[in-house]
C-alpha cells in the first residue's frame, strides 16, 4: 500500500480480499468462516509472528521485520514483512511457513497471491504474514505505512521447536 492510503484498501481503493472478509464478517461477534479461530490457537500470537519470521529466515529471506499493529489496526496484533527475490523465492518462502505452521496445528485463511508470488499473504488471524518481491515491497510501502508501529525483536524471542525438527529429534 502507498503511504497514506488507507489500511485494507489497494492503491486503486477497492478493498483486499482479506480485509473485506474480515469486514463482511465483523458484525458483534461474527467472525467469518475463512479466517482461523483465535481463541483455538495453539502459539501465542507474539511467538508465532518470531517464529514465521524465522522460518522466513531459514529459507533465506531478507529485510525481515515484525511489526506490533495492534494498537493501530484493531483486527490483528502483528504484521510479518519479508522479501523474497524472485517469484520462485516468494513461494518458496510462502510454503515452508505454511507447511511448517500447519504441522505444529496453525492454521490460516486462503492464501492470497500465492499463484502469483509477487505478494503473498497468510493470514493467521491475530498474524499477518506478508512475503513480497522488493519491488512489490517498494510500491505498496508498508515499512513506512507501519513504520510508527513498534518493531518487535523476532531473533530474540524463544520459539518452539519446529514440529519437524522434533519428531526427527524423538525418533
Amino acid at each position: 500500500m502507498r503511504a497514506g492510503s488507507h489500511a485494507g484498501k489497494t492503491a486503486e481503493g477497492s478493498l483486499t480480499p482479506y480485509r473485506a472478509a474480515r469486514i463482511r464478517g465483523s458484525g458483534a461477534g461474527r467472525v467469518p468462516a475463512a479466517i482461523p479461530d483465535a481463541e483455538n490457537r495453539i502459539i501465542e500470537p507474539k511467538v508465532l509472528a518470531a517464529l514465521a519470521a524465522q522460518l522466513a529466515d531459514a529459507k533465506k529471506g531478507t529485510d525481515i521485520r515484525v511489526y506490533d499493529v495492534s494498537e493501530h489496526i484493531r483486527v490483528v496484533d502483528y504484521f510479518v514483512l519479508a522479501s523474497g527475490l524472485s517469484r520462485p523465492h516468494v513461494k518458496a518462502i510462502h510454503d515452508e511457513i505454511h507447511i511448517r505452521l500447519k504441522a505444529m496445528g496453525e492454521k490460516h485463511s486462503p492464501a492470497e497471491g500465492a499463484e502469483l508470488g509477487w505478494w503473498v499473504l497468510l493470514d493467521y488471524s491475530d498474524v499477518v504474514v506478508h512475503v513480497l518481491q522488493p519491488e512489490a515491497r517498494e510500491y505498496y510501502a508498508l515499512d513506512q505505512l507501519y513504520g510508527e508501529c513498534p518493531e518487535i525483536d523476532w531473533k530474540k524471542i524463544v520459539v518452539p521447536v519446529l514440529a519437524e525438527r522434533a519428531a526427527s529429534q524423538a525418533g
